[in-house]
């Protein structure tokens, strides 16, 4: 058995964060279409094309360690995107459902966070300066796509939920 180091648990992550960027890359589509509030819908088809690049720049830090770019399946996102499509089934057609979307997606965004967060340090750890700046890159934008959900939450999405449908 191969010694498992820490560049062995970075590729293991990478592929991980791979494995789930590409589902949720599939997810958002659905989850726009699902959105009652015009601003929900829009953030997530900003966050779709932003994942794009965010697939792009992985496959960029895939080079960097010389190894090719293949998802891991990740039981944890497709835990986290199950329960979206359940809110989105049990919610849908109430006022509660974007409050309920927004949630969900905020999970994701949680995730994501705490992966490229990992990744970043670990990649800092094993000398890995463009992957560092790649991957920052990516953790900056997560970071914006949670603030820029919470102010949408904050602005309507939260209150509207408390009306009966």
């Amino acid at each position: 058995m191969a010694e498992k180091t820490l560049q062995t648990l970075f590729h293991d992550t990478l592929r991980d964060i791979y494995y789930a960027e590409r589902k949720i890359l599939k997810s958002l589509p659905n989850m726009a279409r699902a959105a009652q509030s015009p601003e929900l819908k829009a953030a997530f088809e900003k966050h779709r094309e932003q994942t794009e690049g965010q697939i792009e720049r992985l496959q960029q830090v895939f080079e960097i360690i010389g190894k090719p770019a293949r998802g891991k399946t990740c039981d944890a996102i497709e835990g986290i995107l199950a329960e979206g499509d359940e809110i989105a089934d049990d919610y849908k057609g109430t006022a509660a459902l974007d409050a309920g979307l927004l949630a969900a997606a905020q999970a994701v965004e949680h995730y994501e966070i705490t992966r490229y967060g990992t990744l970043k340090r670990w990649a800092q750890v094993l000398g890995l300066k463009d992957a560092v700046k790649l991957l920052d890159e990516t953790l900056q934008e997560e970071s914006q796509t949670d603030e820029d959900l919470t102010a949408i939450a904050d602005a309507a999405v939260n209150a509207e939920a408390m009306q009966a449908a």
